[in-house]
């Protein structure tokens, strides 16, 4: 394959269109990306390389030719290991209302995202033949939508449908779910006090009261947590309080109240937290989103 057919790599995390993205990366050298989140949901099919990826709780360790699925609420990391091999993958950006509108009554395209399903992963790992044929549509897909061939784009349309309904067979697979169990941990403790971060983000949280719920000193909570998670404890409280708050914004709640109900203490953090993650302002997000509707 010649190096155009390889997009520059960027740290942009937020889409450019209203439908969907896709890009195939190569990189010989690359300095890990923080925990974060997206409005959007994400595939991500690893080519080449060894990377571990961090999911909230749990931990993969992804093969070629496996993929990643990762919903607009969950916080993740690629935990790329330095290797002489260059790392190779495609990732495809979906718009969530676009993704829903695609689905139908009968099919919903975005039931493999959905982590309330009975043994739901985010790791998918499909035959030889299958995962194949996974990336040829991948492929497919990627040309399609950076041509401007007569019909390319409602191709693309059709492909990018054929490749969720694949993926989400691909999710009620249990004998694929069963070989996955090798490759993924997690945490009973650390499980614990996610559960509990998640359920009570509105309220107030420190590493003390939570050593102390949970019975484990602050030291060993702080360990295992980085090592799992992939972050701090406090960090994560900040990610996943301004992640609630996104979509309270997004859902039309003001920024003052959105304040309030996701645990800041003053609208002074909150503006100062928000701005420093997202590089614009609470009201410069929500003048955005109305923008899009």
């Amino acid at each position: 394959m010649s190096e155009n057919q390889y997009q520059p790599y960027t740290r942009r995390q937020t889409m450019l269109r209203k439908d969907f993205e896709i890009y195939r990366y190569r990189s010989s050298y690359m300095n890990e990306v923080e925990l974060h989140h997206h409005d959007f949901y994400e595939v991500y099919m690893l080519l080449r390389g060894e990377v571990t990826y961090t999911v909230e709780n749990h931990i993969y360790n992804m093969r070629p030719g496996d993929v990643m699925l990762i919903s607009p609420l969950e916080l993740h990391q690629a935990r790329i290991k330095p290797d002489k091999d260059a790392y190779e993958r495609i990732v495809l950006w979906i718009d969530r209302t676009y993704l829903e509108k695609l689905s139908s009554p009968r099919t919903s395209l975005t039931r493999c995202y959905d982590t309330t399903v009975p043994g739901h992963t985010n790791l998918v790992r499909l035959p030889g033949d299958r995962s194949a044929a996974l990336r040829r549509a991948l492929e497919r897909l990627r040309e399609l939508h950076h041509g401007d061939g007569y019909g390319s784009d409602l191709l693309a349309e059709c492909c990018l449908i054929e490749l969720m309904v694949g993926l989400n067979e691909g999710t009620q697979d249990h004998t694929m779910q069963k070989s996955l169990s090798a490759d993924t941990s997690s945490d009973q403790v650390v499980d614990a006090v996610l559960a509990y971060i998640n359920a009570h983000y509105s309220e107030p949280l420190t590493l003390d009261a939570l050593s102390e719920k949970f019975f484990i000193s602050k030291y060993h909570l702080l360990r295992k947590f980085e090592s799992q998670v992939g972050t701090t404890v406090h960090r994560y409280i900040l990610q996943k309080r301004l992640l609630n708050a996104k979509q309270l914004l997004a859902g039309g709640v003001a920024p003052s109240e959105a304040c309030a109900y996701c645990g800041f203490g003053d609208y002074a953090n909150f503006y100062r937290a928000f701005r420093a993650e997202y590089g614009i302002t609470p009201r410069q997000y929500v003048q955005s989103v109305r923008g899009d509707e």
